[in-house]
Parts: structure tokens; sequence; C-alpha cells
């Protein structure tokens, strides 16, 4: 173990005393020569900087204090030229070079090695190659170019097996320097293949050096013996001599080697390699001296101490060495796992005293002691990292300290004197410790250590700085519960005392884990922690963990008390359960035409079933195909706005909803691969919905829902298909074109019901979204499938027969086909299977019309044509009267109504041009002559004729006009008027004017309130005929629902008073409001407390419902009669221990009211009397409050008074370091020697002045020079300076 110095205090008046007579005798003042000697000189103070001399050697660099010896680096980078023949290049293609693969493996040598590569070719088309770089590059480098752009040969060379090793060499590293040097590839057979070949393949060139290299190591070999010599081991001391100085000779005079197993090594065996003739003399030389030895050398046995034999054989063996060098004899120690302690020496008679007395006195050079000390102590006396036995060890070197742990004993080993000397100044230190520290062993359960050394040790470094300890806490792998204290006696006790209250309170805490599922963490934590803050404010004894993210962990681990940590495990269930019921989820499928209307105007009719149910409603994109509204909440919540939008739908269109009963077992047959089928049926019956129950509930009801007849009709072939499973289906496979489906289908369905009503079959057509657009199903019975089969398969094939026909039609509707980009054309090739229809051109003026396609498609489209001529030859124009400004009201939100009428009734409508109702009246009428003006006869105007902007032009067959003209009047906006209350009209329009726009969007009308200076009750609806009744009762119920909130609000308003005595106030209203807020939230009361300047200073109203004021006023009444039985008594505590009562932000006088159940006043800065405390409580609570405070006080008083005296023996602050100043009187500056100013004419700085020397920010004296006056700096400029 390291060990250290201790500074005693006899050292530091040892070492204080010496500095002490220094300064004395510096004191006495050097003679003013020793002082100027002293003085550095100019030139060591500031070394001038290094210069070039020239010298008749050329250019040489001066020595000086700033220059040194540099030793010239050679560079790292080196380049040599590899030249590889025509013959043996590998690309020989002369018309690419610098491209190809040359160049290519050129480029991959470079990015291999680091080495930079350039290529030439030589006049005789040999390539030469400059490799630059690190020499290990170079050389790998090299390599890579042989193999890879030089053709390679291979050849062989056989050497002994046992030479082998020598090429390899240690760890392959003479094999891979050979391969490098060569540039070839050295293959050595393994150790278990007899064969002696070695195989080389490379360059000619590089297979020539590699066999002579391998041969040369053969050759070596050859040359080498190696000899065995077997030697008592007790004879290799004599051979290897001291300190291995005789074979060392041995092998320097023979040149073989000599190898001596080491003494731990039990072996005879000397091993002798060299050279043949060198290992034999070498062997002579040996077996010489071993003879010699064996017939000279006689033995000893002695006694030593098994303890001491350490110190015969010395450190790594030296004095044994010594012991040979000096006499000659080898003294043989036994082994340390021995018990023996025989010590034997071997060498010539006459020498084996001598040895004999170097083996004892080595032998009781040392000794071994030991000093008591507790265990606990010594690192107190080893002291922070060693510091307090340096001083020890660095005086006894030579001894040697050793502490053990759990052992109450210091170990010393060392020479005899210095043990005696260390021994007795560690008795010293321990005795001294002993007297002023002490320990104490608390057991904590392991669990609360971590909470007891707190985050980041808070908890443990507070304690041990207060109470001036150390604490040793064991680590979590000891698994132990001894807590250990150690330091100053009062200390101790003070640390275990508070350590074991933590520990108390800790062992009251309680840990519990809730499994909450990670999805809600985020929930219960809220934005930037504004929800689980709510949370720990409620329960702020309690901490709450919640695990990393990345964890993928439920479990939230709660601590603290156990009561608040049950409260707060409840709370947070309670939390979670509500999110658990609030996520549940159902999807509702409405018409997507409903979509909008379900939405509302603004948004008015989600906005208000969302509100309304507390449910969050998703519908998808307007570009969407899903249907289904997402509807997300409560389970309750969630039915009741599925309710509600499935009632909004039914209002708009005649939908019913039914069940069929279907056994379980057929749905996934009934839906089919990806619901193919079960969507046949629901895009058949007019986009009905089916939905089946969930697969394995076992339910076997299955919802449809729908127009009626739809629904009627889906329900029969529902069940139809149900059947068909029941007893015996079939399933077949047709392909056709997909353009000819829709005429497959027919219109309305009409072409694919006729084969369905004959067979008996049910025929799928492919969607949109299948990835076989030509694949027909057909299911059914096995008969009904094939007639199906067979019926389709003619139609098809017919419609493959392509025909070409001709039609005529009048050149006027021509424009009607071809117009929007032949729109009418592509409906017609998309509904009769891809039918092409050909108009002539329009110079032509011919009526020839040509149809080509398939026959049937062709004599469908030609009767469709016909149909559309004739209701073009039967349209005609009606003109409909509606006032200008109700237009945009009958066109709706993006021309939304106009659109759907015109598709109802398949018009065309065409509003007119909006007349601008600013513009300036037509200018007077020229004064006409007979009647004439301008030569132009001017019709009179009828003053009853419609405005042109007030009529909507109408065109299409006459019956359907005439029903577009009645649509278009029912859009027209009606105005009537309700009456209601004057008063009443500020609370409809609502702050900002909500209340009046809610109203507005939720009944798609314009209700218009008059102006208040009117005093009108009539408040006017315009709207839609059919809105105007249920917008009317809307604002009648907003109504009643005022004239109610007017006289809930008459009651409310009851008030009465109550006559409180001022001081008592602050205790009804509490800390912080709470026992005032309770009142008022129990009893749904306002309760307002007089103002600072009121005049009625003891006066409290109370505001609400009757009976509930007149409970708040006799809660108020009870506080108030308990407070009157309270007492106040002053006591007189001194103001000095006022703080530590009041504790760290009040925590200990808010523990003593609680406690006691008192108020306590102390007195504000300033007071008269700074020691006045005044008790306010019950008699006899008050009274134990008081015992209390006078307890605390003598207590704290007499820690105030010790401190106050150990503060009148401290030095005050700065005085010792004046003093000190004062002391060493004027200073004299920086001073040198043989400055340039004292040897020639150069004028000494003047260090007062503040131009030569400013100081940062200083104005300096301007001074005047032959150039003229200085520029003055601008303050910016000193500002900079004094920055810089």
């Amino acid at each position: 173990m390291s060990s250290v110095a201790v500074l005693t205090q006899e050292s530091f008046n040892e070492h204080r005393s010496g500095l002490l007579q220094e300064q004395s005798a510096a004191g006495a003042g050097p003679s003013a020569g020793e002082e100027e000697d002293a003085l550095p000189t100019y030139k060591d103070a500031f070394p001038p900087l290094p210069e070039k001399a020239a010298s008749p050697e050329g250019t040489q660099e001066t020595a000086n204090a700033w220059t040194s010896k540099i030793r010239p680096l050679k560079s790292s980078v080196i380049t040599q030229v590899f030249h590889v023949p025509l013959e043996e290049r590998k690309y020989k293609d002369l018309n690419q070079f610098g491209e190809g693969d040359q160049a290519k493996v050129c480029v991959d040598i470079m990015h291999k090695t680091g080495a930079h590569l350039e290529l030439s070719l030589a006049k005789d088309q040999g390539l030469s190659i400059m490799v630059s770089g690190k020499l290990d590059a170079v050389m790998k480098a090299r390599k890579e170019i042989v193999s890879r752009l030089q053709t390679q040969a291979s050849a062989t060379v056989a050497i002994p097996k046992e030479h082998h090793r020598f090429v390899i060499g240690k760890n392959g590293e003479k094999l891979q320097e050979l391969e490098l040097k060569t540039a070839t590839k050295i293959q050595i057979p393994r150790p278990d293949d007899p064969s002696n070949q070695i195989k080389i393949s490379g360059t000619k060139e590089g297979l020539e050096k590699a066999k002579h290299e391998i041969l040369l190591i053969s050759a070596e070999q050859d040359k080498r013996a190696v000899e065995r010599v077997n030697i008592d081991k007790v004879y290799h001391p004599f051979i290897t001599g001291a300190y291995n100085k005789l074979v060392g000779e041995m092998m320097q005079e023979t040149g073989a080697r000599v190898n001596v197993p080491p003494p731990s090594v039990n072996k005879t065996e000397i091993v002798i390699t060299g050279e043949k003739e060198q290992v034999a003399l070498a062997v002579t030389m040996i077996k010489k001296i071993y003879e010699d030895k064996k017939k000279n050398a006689t033995t000893i046995a002695v006694e030593v101490k098994k303890s001491q034999h350490k110190y015969v054989i010395g450190p790594k063996g030296n004095t044994l060495q010594e012991i040979l060098e000096k006499t000659g004899v080898s003294v043989e120690i036994p082994p340390s796992d021995s018990s023996s302690e025989t010590v034997i020496l071997r060498g010539e008679p006459d020498r084996l005293g001598q040895a004999l007395t170097e083996v004892y006195a080595k032998a009781n050079s040392y000794t071994v002691s030991s000093v008591t000390a507790p265990s606990w102590l010594h690192r107190f006396i080893i002291g922070k990292k060693g510091q307090n036995l340096a001083k020890i060890t660095q005086q006894m070197p030579k001894v040697h300290i050793e502490f053990t742990e759990g052992e109450d004993k210091i170990t010393l080993e060392g020479p005899t004197k210095d043990v005696q000397m260390v021994q007795g100044q560690i008795e010293v230190i321990v005795t001294d410790l002993i007297s002023r520290m002490d320990y104490t062993e608390i057991s904590v359960d392991p669990k609360f250590h971590r909470h007891l050394i707190g985050k980041g040790g808070v908890n443990i470094n507070r304690i041990k700085e207060l109470h001036k300890v150390t604490v040793r806490i064991p680590p979590d792998n000891e698994k132990s519960n001894l807590i250990r204290i150690e330091g100053d006696p009062q200390g101790v006790q003070e640390a275990k005392k508070e350590l074991l209250e933590l520990a108390s309170r800790m062992e009251n805490e309680r840990t519990k884990d809730l499994i909450i599922e990670q999805r809600f963490h985020r929930a219960i934590i809220g934005q930037k922690g504004e929800k689980i803050k709510e949370v720990r404010d409620k329960f702020p004894e309690v901490i709450i963990n919640f695990p990393d993210p990345a964890q993928k962990s439920d479990i939230v681990q709660l601590r603290g008390p156990r009561n608040e940590v049950e409260k707060c495990a409840k709370f947070m269930q309670k939390i979670v359960a509500e999110m658990v019921e609030n996520s549940f989820s159902l999807s509702v499928p409405i018409f997507k035409q409903f979509h909008r209307n379900i939405i509302g105007k603004g948004g008015s009719n989600i906005k208000k079933i969302r509100e309304e149910t507390t449910t969050r409603i998703d519908l998808p994109a307007e570009n969407s195909n899903s249907e289904m509204i997402v509807i997300t909440g409560k389970k309750a919540n969630c039915e009741v706005a599925r309710n509600r939008i499935l009632a909004i739908q039914k209002e708009l269109a005649n939908i019913t909803e039914i069940e069929v009963s279907i056994p379980s077992k057929l749905h996934n047959s009934l839906i089919g691969s990806k619901g193919r089928f079960v969507r046949s049926i629901m895009e058949e019956c007019g986009g009905v919905h089916i939905h089946f129950p969930t697969e394995g509930s076992g339910i076997d009801k299955v919802t449809i829902r729908g127009p009626v007849e739809e629904v009627e009709k889906a329900k029969q072939q529902l069940l139809a298909l149900a059947e068909e499973k029941q007893t015996k289906s079939h399933t077949a496979e047709l392909r056709a074109k997909p353009e000819y489906h829709k005429f497959l289908i027919g219109k309305g369905g009409g072409n694919i019901r006729k084969v369905r009503d004959s067979t008996g079959a049910r025929i799928i057509f492919p969607t949109a979204d299948d990835k076989d657009q030509e694949l027909i199903t057909v299911v059914g019975t096995e008969e009904a499938v094939r007639d199906a089969q067979k019926e389709l398969e003619e139609l098809i094939k017919s419609l493959d027969n392509v025909v070409e026909d001709t039609m005529n039609v009048d050149p006027k509707h021509h424009r009607y086909f071809v117009a929007r980009r032949g729109q009418v054309l592509r409906d017609l090739a998309d509904e009769y299977g891809g039918v092409m229809v050909s108009f002539p051109r329009t110079a032509t003026q011919s009526d020839k019309v040509t149809l080509k396609g398939a026959k049937e498609c062709v004599e469908a489209a030609k009767k469709r044509m016909l149909e559309i001529v004739e209701d073009l030859e039967a349209q005609v124009t009606i003109e409909c009267v509606i006032t200008q400004k109700f237009h945009r009201s009958i066109m709706g939100p993006k021309g939304s109504r106009i659109q759907q009428i015109t598709r109802d009734h398949n018009v065309q409508i065409k509003f007119p041009e909006r007349e601008d109702q600013q513009a300036a009246p037509p200018a007077e009428a020229p004064i006409q002559e007979n009647g004439e003006a301008n030569g132009e006869v001017k019709e009179p105007v009828d003053p009853n004729a419609p405005k042109r902007c007030d009529v909507i032009v109408i065109s299409g067959r006459k019956e359907r006009c005439e029903a577009a003209v009645e649509a278009l009047k029912a859009l027209v906006p009606v105005t009537t008027e309700v009456e209601v209350p004057f008063e009443l009209h500020r609370y409809i329009i609502g702050q900002k004017g909500s209340g009046i726009r809610k109203m507005m969007d939720e009944f798609e009308v314009n209700i218009q309130v008059p102006a208040p200076e009117q005093q009108s009750d009539k408040i006017s609806i315009t709207g839609l005929a059919n809105h105007l009744d249920r917008a009317k009762e809307g604002l009648l119920e907003r109504v009643k629902e005022l004239q109610a909130d007017q006289e809930d609000r008459a009651l409310r308003s009851f008030k009465l008073t109550i006559t409180v005595d001022p001081k008592h106030h602050p205790k009804i209203i509490g800390r912080k409001g709470a026992i005032i807020t309770t009142i008022r939230t129990e009893h749904d009361v306002n309760i307002q407390f007089p103002e600072k300047n009121d005049e009625n200073q003891d006066q409290i109203t109370i505001t609400g419902y009757e009976h509930k004021a007149i409970a708040a006023r006799d809660a108020i009444q009870a506080i108030v009669d308990e407070l009157e039985e309270m007492i106040s008594e002053d006591i007189t505590l001194d103001s000095r221990v006022h703080a530590r009562i009041i504790g760290a932000r009040g925590k200990g006088i808010r523990k003593i009211m609680d406690e006691f159940k008192v108020d306590l006043r102390f007195p504000q800065s300033g007071a008269s009397d700074p020691n006045l405390v005044t008790v306010t409580g019950r008699p006899e609570l008050v009274d134990e409050a008081i015992d209390h405070l006078l307890n605390l006080e003598e207590e704290y008083l007499a820690d105030v008074v010790e401190n106050e005296a150990k503060m009148a023996y401290m030095r005050p602050p700065g005085g010792s370091a004046a003093a000190m100043d004062e002391q060493r009187g004027p200073s004299k500056g920086f001073v040198v020697r043989e400055a340039p100013w004292t040897t020639g004419n150069e004028k000494a700085p003047d260090m007062s002045s503040s131009e030569d020397f400013p100081s940062f920010g200083a104005p300096v004296a301007t001074k005047t020079s032959p150039w003229g006056p200085k520029l003055p700096l601008s303050s910016s400029c000193y500002a900079d300076c004094s920055v810089k």
C-alpha cells in the first residue's frame, strides 16, 4: 500500500521558526554589492530574438536563449520506380494507355495502399511506374503492382522440413518481409504435410530473388548445431556465475548461445546452439566447470526462520547473487510452498564461513513489527491520497507499511532501527486520533441507501458538511445494511440521529407500481407536463416516475408516504379509467351525398353533435371513396352521436334499416374474397350499406341500411345467395375486355339482370381496385352457372365481331355531341362497349355519322343517339323570373344547389349577368322628331316587364323545364317576423354575436335584430320556407331559456350582511383563501369582504339563493364563535433565535402551528420590542405551545452564545494582509542591470509617465511634435482599447 507523510503541529512550528529565522537574517539587510549582484541582467530578463549572421562557412544560426540545436528530420515519404518489361505486361493494348483496365487497377492500388502512382511507357513499350509515399505504403503498392499488372510465373524450392519455421519466422514476420521484399507469393506446406517443397509465384525476377533468400536461410541453418547437456540443478549457479556474468563471458568467447533454465524452472538440461565448432567449445567449458565444482565443492545446512528467507533472497534474487559474487558460494533456499527452514550453502570449504556470515547478516538486517490501530482509523492514518504517510515514507524509504482490511493492526517491515522510529511515529498518530475521533454503525435497509445519498449525493454531502463526519454507505453489490459514521464524537451522534430519522421516514414510505398502457402516458403528462404538474401539486409528497418512451414499458412508479401513495394511485387510476372510457371508437356508414348535411353550414351540425355528446367525430376526406364516419369517446356518448347522425340521414332521405338472420358460418362466403360478393350486391342495390358482425362473435344478424326499396331488394339477394351457399354453390370465371363490361351490365344493370333472371346465377364484375380488370365471376348452382356462362360467352363473342354502321343526324345537333371535348361521345363509348362514333367535318355540312364497334354495341349506341336527337328536337327554353338578390342563395355554396337541379331534371340553367347597382342612370334621351331618333324607330318600354338581370333561362324538355322552375322557386328565401322582448335581444345576439351566429348556422337562415335605438320587439328571419319553421321554434325556445335565466338571476341576487370583528377576517379567509373558497363552493354563494378604505370594516356581504346565503352565514358565524373562544398571550423570546424557530421558508413555525393548533405572530423588523411573540389559540393549547417555544429558545440560545464566543477569537478579515503590506515597505518595482539606457545615450523609460505607460481608458496629455499636434482620441477609442 502506498504511504504518505503527516504534517504534525510540532513539525509545522519547526518549519515556521525556520522561516522566521530566515526573515530576521534577511531583515539585517544585504550589502549594496550583494543586492546588485542578485539583480538579473537586461539580456537575462529580456533575451533577444535569434538573428542570422554571415560566416566564412556560410550562413549559421546563432544559439541563444530562444533557440537550441534541432536535429534534422528525415522525410517519411520515399519514391521508387518499378519497371515491367513488355513481355511481362498483363495489359498489352497500346491504344488504351491511361484508360481501360490498367488505369482502373492503378486507381484501385492507390486507394488500397495510400501510395501515389505515376505510369509512363518506355521506348521498348515496357511500363515504368513511379510510386511515392511512406515506406510501408510503397512496399504494399509494389506487391500489388507485381501481382496485378505483371504476368505471374511459379516455381518450387526444396529445403529440409525443419528449416521451414525459420523461413516463416516469429508470428510469420519473416515470411511477410520476404514477400514484400521480393513482391512474390510464398506458400509453405503445413506442419502435418510431409512435403518439403515451397511454392513461389510472382515475376521471374521476384522468383529468383525469393529462391535465393530461402536457400540462404536454409544454408545458414545447415551450419548450425544444437547440443543439450544435463547438469545437476545445484551446479547451475556456478555455470551462470553471479548476475549471469560467467555464462555471458562464455557466450562472447565461443560465439555459441547458452540457455540455462532459470532457478524457478525445475529442469537440468542446458541447451547450447551455434555453429558446430562454437557449440563443441562451449560444451567443453561447461563440463569442465561442472566437474571441477562437483569434485571440490562441499555443503553445509543452516536453519533460518521462514519469514527471513525473503531477506536472504533479496529483491529479484539480488542478495543471493551478491553472496555468490563475494564468496563464490551458492545459497539454496527451499521453495516458498515448503515448510522447511533449512538453507543449504554450497561451495569451496574455505569460503563457506564467509558466506554463512553474510546469510545471517542479511537474515537479521530486517525486522517485522506491528502497531495496534482500529481498522476504521486506517484511512485517517493514511489520509487523503496517502498524504499523511508521505513524510514517514520519505524519511524511511526502506520501511514497508502494510494496512490489512478488517484487521486492527498495521504491519511494519524494514531495517530494525527504521522500523522502531516509524512505529513510534504511527503510535503517536493513533493515540491522537483515538482521543478525538469516534465511530458508530447503524443498520438501514439497502433499498433506502440511494434515497439517503440523494440525487448526485446531495443528502449525504449535506450531512457530512454539517456534522463534519464521514459516512460510508456500502455499494449495491455488497448487499450490506450497515452504514458507518466516523468523525468528531458529537458530530457522529448528530449524524446518526439525522440518518435514523430519514430512514424511519422512508420506512413509512411506500413504492407502488401502476400498470398504465404506454399510449396513455403522453396524455397523462400533458403538453409541457401541465397535467402531471396538477397531479404532483395535488400530491406533493409523492414522486411519480414515468418510464422512458424507448423502453416500451407500462409501469409508472409512485413513491412517498403510504397513505398519499394510495390516494395518488386511486386518482391516477380514475384518470386512466376516464381515458379508456373516452377512447371507445365506432364507425358509421353514411351515404357520401349526405356528409355535407351532417357537417352543416360552417360546420354547425357536426360542431353541435361534438359539443353535446363530448365525442370526437372524424369524416373521410372529400376526395376519398370511404363513406365511414368515425366517432371516438365514451361508449354511451358515441352511440348517442351515431344515432343523431343516422337521424339526420334518415330525415334527409327515405332511409330504413333492417336486420336479416343468416347463419354466421356463411358470413365469410357471402362477403367473398376482399368483399367482392357483398360489394356487388351493395352496388347493384343503389349503394345500400350491409354490415356483417365481427368474425368469431357467433352473431347471425346482418344489418342492411338504405332507401326502403333498395334495402328490400338487397335483402332478397342476400337471402337468395345464402340459400345457394347452403344448398350447393358453384363458381366459374370468364374473361372480357374491360370496355365491354358496361355494355354487358347494361343501363341500370338491365342486361345483366336479364341473364340473372333467366339463369338464377349471380354475376360479379371487377371493381376499379381489383388488379385483374378482365375477370368476371359467376356464382350459383352448377346448372345456373353453366347457363349464365354460356350466355355471357355468346355475348362476349358477338362483341368481338366488329361492324361499321351509319346514321343521319341533323348538323345543327352535331355541336351538342362534340362539345366539351366530346364528353357525350366518351360517355357513349364507356356505356356501349367502346363503340367509336365519327362526325363529319364542320365545313362539309354532311349529316352522315359513322359508328364502329361490336354489332350489339353499335345498335345500342345508335338507339341512344336517336333518343338524344329526339330530346334536342323537343327542347324548349323557359324564363324564370327571380329577383337578382336571391340568385346567390339559390345557387348555394359553389353552385351545389343549381348543379343538383340540373342533374335531377336533365336541363340547362343559365343565370343573367349581375347588374351594377351603383351605375349612373342613363343620360336623358334626345328630343325625338316625328317619332324618330337617329333614323331608328324605338319600341316603347313596358314598365311592368321584368329586368333582364332577374331572368333565369332554363333549356330542356318542356315538362322537365317546368319541374326545374318549381325547384328554383322553392329555393327563393322568404322572411317572417318573430316577437321577442327588446331586453332579451342582447342575450340572443350573445358575446361578439356568437349566439345569433350559432342559430343562423344551425338553422341555415339569416336572423336580423333591429338596432337598439329603434326599441323594436320584432326580429326578422329570412331563409328557405322549410327552414323557417325550425328557426322560429329554435328562437322561441331560446327566449324561454333566457326568461327562465332572468327569473333565476333574480332569486340568486338575494343579499344579506353579517357583522364580524375585522381581526377575525384573516382566519375566516384562511391560508391562501382556502376556508372562504370552501364556503363559497359548498354553498354556491359570493362572499364579499370590506375594502381597506370602507367605512363599515366589520360588514361581510353574502349574495346567492336565500337558503344558501343563510347557510353560508351560519358557517361563518360558527368560525367566529370558535375564534372568540380563543385567547392571545404575549411571550418574550430572544430575537436571535426567531429565525431558527421560523425555519427555512417558514417550515419550522408551520410545524409548531399545525402540532399545537395555535397561531404565532413574530414582530416585524423595526418593532419597539423585537423579542415579543404573540400566541393565539385555545387556552390549554396556548400554554403547551408557549412551553415548547421556551424550550426551543433555551436550546437554540446555547448554540448562539457558543457561536458568538467563537467569533470573538476569529481574526477580522483583511487585517493581517494589510499589516504585512506595511512591513514590506514601498515596492521598488522590477529592476534589471546592464540596461541599454545605463550604458548608452538612451533615456530610461519614465514609469510614472501616463504617456509612456498609459492606463486603459485614462486621458493622455498631448505632447508637441515636429509633425504638429496629435489628434485627440475619442472616448470610444479608449473604450475599444480597454475592451481589447
